[in-house]
């Protein structure tokens, strides 16, 4: 298995770290940097630079509810 990490940013984007590829719905990749060591995509829907995220959640002002279930 790779090692692989999604983050999910208060109110803000999913962070990928780890060796991906994105790909869009007819297969084609997506460019990705190659010096970066994660990726950003946008969980808004506002972003101008789908599917990665360009901070725009900031100026929405989005907010979202998905935290994961506490364990008692």
């Amino acid at each position: 298995m790779s090692n692989v990490t999604i983050r999910v940013r208060d109110n803000g984007p999913l962070l990928i770290e780890g060796p991906i590829a994105v790909v869009d719905a007819e297969g084609n990749s997506f460019a990705l940097p190659a010096n970066k060591p994660a990726i950003a995509l946008c969980r808004c829907g506002h972003s101008s630079n789908k599917p990665f995220c360009d901070s725009t959640h900031k100026q929405i002002g989005f907010e979202a509810d998905d935290t994961a279930p506490r364990v008692d």
